[in-house]
């Protein structure tokens, strides 16, 4: 039997995948080290250094002869599988988009990531106010944190807007349109969303790849592993935006146009009245029904 969405299962997944990941970037260096370490000794030094600062698990030596231990290939091995759990489990709210492959299922996945970084991007920010200004405590931490945080969650965002069509898009013209033109419309969309990512890939390789190489670092106290990390995420997330669309592109093709007025929703409408009720006192709220009586009649 199908699970409900937002079952415990979904949250937990997101989790450990979120976990592992965040381990596995922390540490990342070891597996350079290991698999192909830098010929020049002054960046094999300042690697190793960098490492050495930032290991979690010092005392726990590494495997197979390595700089990774076994908590760095546990959360290596980690991600892949709770991003199988995940495609696997997930499961679409009723306000989501209903057509679903496993490129979709993937996108949809990685916006319950997001949605699980938007937590725990605005738990580190309560943690640095309540520290700042209650225990005059500040981090040095929470606001690098935030920032890489915020990164991602920009980044995965825009996948997950993709996949459900709620980028924004201008129907002015194409809602007049026959259908076949509105066909042509999307492919000249998709195909020029496809040639952007080509080209972005295509030019922003190198660099991505030596600052992932070299692990370049934010060069603050904290000195977290940002342009390291965030410039290969745009690539990697930009080619799975241009594989979404064209996804959309397909099993869109044969569905009845959309026709797009000021209109409300009634679909909409009909959801929000059964949620809050028929009946109630009081001035017209959005969904055309009464406000409902939050206090008693005595009162």
């Amino acid at each position: 039997m199908q699970q409900k969405s937002g079952s415990l299962v979904e949250w937990l997944v997101p989790l450990g995948f979120i976990l592992c990941a965040g381990w596995l970037v922390w540490h990342m260096p070891a597996f350079t080290l290991d698999w192909n370490p830098p010929d020049d000794q002054s960046q094999l030094d300042k690697l190793s250094a960098l490492f050495a600062r930032n290991d979690v698990s010092p005392g726990l030596g590494g495997l197979f002869g390595g700089t990774a231990d076994i908590l760095d290939w546990l959360a290596l091995i980690g991600v892949p599988v709770f991003a199988i759990l995940g495609v696997m489990t997930v499961r679409r709210a009723p306000m989501e988009f209903e057509r679903l492959g496993t490129a979709d299922k993937l996108s949809m996945f990685l916006g319950r990531v997001t949605m699980m970084l938007v937590i725990v991007l605005c738990s580190v920010m309560l943690y640095e106010v309540f520290v700042r200004y209650i225990l005059n405590a500040a981090t040095l931490w929470a606001n690098e944190l935030s920032l890489w945080l915020a990164g991602f969650i920009f980044l995965t965002a825009g996948l997950y807007a993709m996949q459900q069509r709620s980028h924004i898009r201008i129907f002015l013209l194409y809602d007049v349109c026959p259908r076949w033109l509105q066909r042509t419309f999307d492919c000249i969309s998709t195909f020029l969303i496809v040639v952007f990512a080509f080209f972005l890939i295509y030019g922003g390789y190198g660099e991505a790849f030596d600052k992932f190489y070299r692990w370049e670092t934010f060069g603050t106290a904290f000195d977290p592993p940002i342009p390291a990390t965030i410039k290969p995420a745009v690539l990697i997330v930009i080619a799975l935006v241009a594989i979404q669309a064209v996804v959309n592109l397909i099993s869109d093709w044969n569905v009845d146009p959309e026709r797009h007025t000021d209109e409300p929703d009634e679909d909409e409408l009909a959801r929000l009245r059964a949620a809050v009720g028929q009946t109630g006192t009081g001035d017209m709220d959005v969904t055309r029904g009464s406000i409902q009586q939050t206090t008693p009649k005595g009162d």
